[in-house]
This record gives structure tokens, sequence and C-alpha cells, in this order.
């Protein structure tokens, strides 16, 4: 996945074909298309170079061997935790040992919470001890847990139709998994639509396609004027199974504990390192992943894979003594799974520079075999991306979808900069 982020640093300024404006060359003469396909097809040779040192040279499997070294070293990074800022400093000094320019931190504030110890048994109509993981900002439960009848609903417009039977009880949601777009929003609201109908507690079942009787945590958002109440996700056959009892008219009683805690914000940091542009250094093509995790893995995959192909990329033009007509940035966000809080604050400090920002991009749907991109951007800007993909062909990774947007980035895209992530075949579906 990581070829795709480097056959961007010659070309076009792509902002302006987002928003409808001509591109130009030497003198203000409008450019023809022709004309910057004919530009692109000079880097054949660049893209080969780069190519070969990935696949075949020295640097084959470097973004692995380095992400290895950080997770087995720092282990998880959650927002807020010691573990997330040792390994901010860890990658602050890599990038500098690397080579890389303007390698530096910017600060910010992020939030902190932590889960605690957290069960659910059901006592009836059988005891059966639950697998659940709290969702990021949770409150936790009373020390002595909540003891409840449940609900079981597959939506939110059954726990309307079924309002008045929510009241001082448990709602499990056992949502069918249609794609993860859709369906996340039963994780993230779940806990204020259970709420506004007087629930005590939800559970929802684990945004997965498949499951091994593993619950999946996220982030779950609370509304002001809602009470907050604790909510954790259950394993898609915990909540197979109570919908199937309900189905028979089972009463079901759920004894949920969880000491999750909120704390106040803590002092963070996105990482940041560029190669400088050659002629236009102030215009930006942005590159990155996000460095949190959740706390119940490294978070190798979401995000590390990411934020290693990214610096991967710098790394790789570095390493070929080659210097990209425009700047190439490579940020490494902090807390993205609390919301995409460093991001946003990125894009606040330097959202007065819009304008040079050519492309944003983000990896953060997975580092498994590429097929392509996804991208976001007007359709003359879409087909100058098609030809820039034409370069990849060697490797057989020509493809542009559809939806080139991420956590971190769609602050820009929203503004009208043209976005990509790297996608695979997965990760879309």
């Amino acid at each position: 996945m990581k070829f795709l982020l480097f056959i961007f640093v010659g070309g076009v300024h792509l902002l302006s074909l987002n928003s409808g404006k001509a591109i130009y060359g030497n003198g203000n003469r409008q450019r023809t298309f022709q004309e910057i396909k004919e530009e692109i097809a000079c880097y054949g040779d660049v893209a080969k170079a780069i190519i070969n040192l990935a696949v075949y040279g020295k640097a084959q499997n470097r973004s692995y061997e380095r992400l290895a070294l950080l997770v087995d070293t720092v282990g998880p990074r959650p927002s807020g935790s010691k573990n997330l800022e040792k390994a901010i400093q860890i990658m602050h000094q890599n990038l500098q040992e690397d080579g890389l320019e303007n390698v530096h931190l910017e600060p910010v504030k992020i939030p902190h919470w932590e889960r605690g110890e957290e069960s659910a048994v059901m006592l009836e109509p059988r005891e059966h001890k639950m697998a659940i993981l709290g969702l990021g900002s949770s409150i936790g439960t009373p020390p002595e847990g909540i003891t409840a009848e449940v609900l079981v609903v597959t939506s939110f417009d059954e726990l309307q139709r079924r309002a008045p039977e929510a009241r001082g009880k448990i709602v499990v949601y056992n949502q069918p998994y249609s794609n993860y777009s859709r369906t996340v929003q039963y994780r993230v609201q779940g806990a204020v639509e259970a709420a506004k109908v007087g629930a005590l507690a939800s559970l929802i079942r684990s945004v997965a396609s498949f499951s091994i009787y593993s619950p999946h945590t996220g982030i779950q958002e609370y509304q002001d004027g809602v009470p907050k109440i604790p909510t954790a996700c259950i394993t898609v056959e915990d909540a197979e199974m109570m919908s199937r009892m309900a189905s028979r008219g089972n009463r079901i009683v759920i004894h949920l504990k969880m000491g999750a805690r909120n704390y106040p914000d803590a002092d963070s940091f996105n990482t940041v390192a560029e190669i400088i542009g050659s002629k236009y250094p102030e215009q930006v093509v942005l590159v990155s992943g996000h460095l949190d995790s959740w706390d119940v893995g490294q978070g190798a995959m979401d995000d590390g894979g990411g934020a290693f192909i990214s610096w991967e990329a710098l790394s790789l033009i570095k390493d070929l003594g080659l210097r990209p007509k425009r700047t190439l940035r490579l940020v490494l966000w902090t807390a993205e799974e609390q919301g995409g809080i460093g991001a946003f604050q990125y894009y606040q400090l330097h959202k007065a520079n819009i304008s040079n920002y050519s492309l944003v991009m983000e990896s953060d749907l997975g580092t498994f075999l590429p097929s392509g991109l996804q991208f976001t951007g007007s359709e003359k800007a879409r087909a100058i991306m098609e030809e820039i993909m034409n370069l990849l062909r060697p490797i057989n990774i020509t493809q542009v979808f559809e939806a080139g947007e991420g956590t971190d980035i769609n602050f820009w895209i929203q503004a009208g900069v043209p976005g990509k992530t790297y996608g695979s075949s997965w990760a879309r579906d």
C-alpha cells in the first residue's frame, strides 16, 4: 500500500482543480490536460525506482520492522496515556535520525479515558459470563454495578416503537451488520438513544462482519441534555443469543459492572516531518496516519501500519536523493480514536494557509494487499489522479475509487482540498 504515496510529489496543484480554477504553467498560460498527462508520464522512471527500492531493494520490509519495534517496545497507546507520549517521543527521535527536515512536535490537548475493571453476567434465564469491552468516553456504573432486565432491539426504529418498555432496563442492540459506516452509528449513538427512553445502560453488538467471540471497542458520543449511561460492546454471539431468548419470551437479566473513568484533558502532540519542496516549498502534499490506539491491543493495524507506511513514503524519496517540487509533509496524528482530536487542532492551526494544500492523504483502512486508492475531488482532478495511478501499473495498483475520506483529513476535504485514502478491497466493504 505504501506505493500509493509517492507519485504526487511532482504533479500539479490539485486544489485549484477541485475548486474549479484553471491550472497554469509558465507565463500564466492555461495548461491542457494533454500537457499535464505528458508531464506525469515523465515520472515513469522515478516511479520504477521507488517501486524497486521498496519491493526488491534494501527498503524491503523496512516499514514492517520499524513498526514491530515500536509496538513491541511501547504496546497499546490510548489517548492520554504515558504509552502514547512515549511513542510520540520515540517517533520524534526516529524521524530526526532518518534525516528528514523540519521535524517537530505541535502541542494539542486530548481526552484521557480509562476503562478500569469491567464485567457483565447474565443471571436469567441462565447464568453466563459475557465478554464485553467498554466504549471510549463511557462513564462507569456505580461501584455495586447495575442489575436490570434487558430489552433487545435490532434498530433505533424498534427502540422508538418500544420506548415504554425500555425505562429502567439495559438496552441490548442486535443490529445486523450491513457495512461499517452505517452499522457503526449504533456504537456511536446507542447510549444516547437508549438514555432518551429511560434505559439504565446499553450493550451494543460489536460492529463486525464476523466474530470469534471477540468484542470490539471504539468511541461513543454523549449528547448535551441527555443523561449519560454506561455503554459497552458485546460479542455478536451473545447479542444473537439474547435475541433468540427474547423471541421465545424469556426474561433476561444482566448484572453490569464498569469502572470506566474520564480524566481532565492531557497534553500531547502531533508529530511532523517534511521533505521541503524544491520549486514550490510553500505548497504542501500531506501524508498521514495516527499513532494512538485503543488499550486492548498493540495498535499495529489501527493505525500503526498506516503511520509507518506514511513515514516510509518520505524515507524512500530521501534514500533515492529525490527532491519533490512541493513540500511533502508527514503528520502522525494523536487522539484519532477519540474522534480526530489531534487532526482537528492541526486544522485549526493551519487552515489559514489552506490554499497551499495541494492534496491531503491518510492511511487508516488497514495495510493489506493494495488495489488502488480512494479519492475525493473534482472530475478534472480525478482524471489527473487516474493518469498518476498508471505509473503503478508494474505492480498492478491502478484503480481510483470514490470517497477518499478519513477522520483526520475530512476537515480539509470538506473545505475543498482534494483527499485520498490508501485503500484495499477489504477496507471498502
